[in-house]
């Protein structure tokens, strides 16, 4: 039996009845794209060129709670250009409104002299910038390779049977959300998590109960 006859989609693509090709190597897959044919949604879109061009918030006019001021600001001092400070400073943000709300993004955006479109852009392409409500606990657990061979998958079902959430899921009392996460970083202390910003590593299930147990009892701070 030819490789055609063995794989319909080889019929689908054209594919020569001799081979795939010089090696004998399948074609590569058709890429999943979005049912107007695009795999990035808007794309086709033209742009309205009637509104109002981007602006930086005016300072008179958008309130910056000191703290936030000074840390952004300090963060702006550690690089030559202040475009580069936009992660620490929508951090900062986030760690003081739980979230990188539109308030909070036109807050960095006064203090950087930046378009709260431009932060816009950096706050959806990192998974760990927040743009909903999030509650205060966010755990990620790991299961990528070193993490997987040390009972990862273990400790995330055990992770959901403590919380009684599945991945992506919040608790009924708001406190935490669970996620499955790729490698963190901690390879050398797998099986490994984080809470929030802080590393958990070496756990076992009794570990894993102990961790949230302690934010448990930290509440809402």
């Amino acid at each position: 039996m030819s490789a055609r006859e063995e794989d319909p989609l080889a019929a689908q693509q054209n594919v020569p009845a001799s081979g795939y090709g010089e090696y004998g190597e399948p074609p590569p897959l058709p890429v999943a794209r979005f049912g107007h044919g695009s795999r990035v949604p808007g794309w086709d879109e033209a742009v309205d060129l009637e509104k109002d061009p981007a602006e930086v918030p005016d300072p008179d006019s958008v309130e910056v709670p000191e703290e936030l001021r000074a840390e952004i600001e300090a963060h702006m001092a550690d690089y030559p250009d202040r475009h580069s400070a936009a992660l620490p400073a929508l951090a900062a943000a986030q760690r003081r409104y739980g979230w990188c709300s539109p308030e909070a993004i036109e807050q960095v955006a006064c203090v950087m002299a930046v378009t709260p479109g431009y932060l816009d852009s950096v706050v959806t392409f990192y998974d760990m910038l927040e743009t909903e409500s999030v509650p205060p606990h966010s755990v990620y657990v790991c299961t990528n390779i070193s993490c997987m061979l040390r009972g990862g998958y273990e400790l995330l079902d055990h992770c959901k049977h403590r919380l009684g959430i599945g991945n992506k899921g919040v608790t009924p009392d708001g406190l935490f959300s669970l996620e499955e996460v790729e490698c963190i970083g901690a390879c050398s202390w797998a099986p490994a998590m984080m809470m929030n910003y802080d590393f958990h590593e070496n756990l076992t299930n009794a570990k894993m109960d102990q961790v949230l147990d302690e934010y448990r009892k930290k509440g809402t701070q």
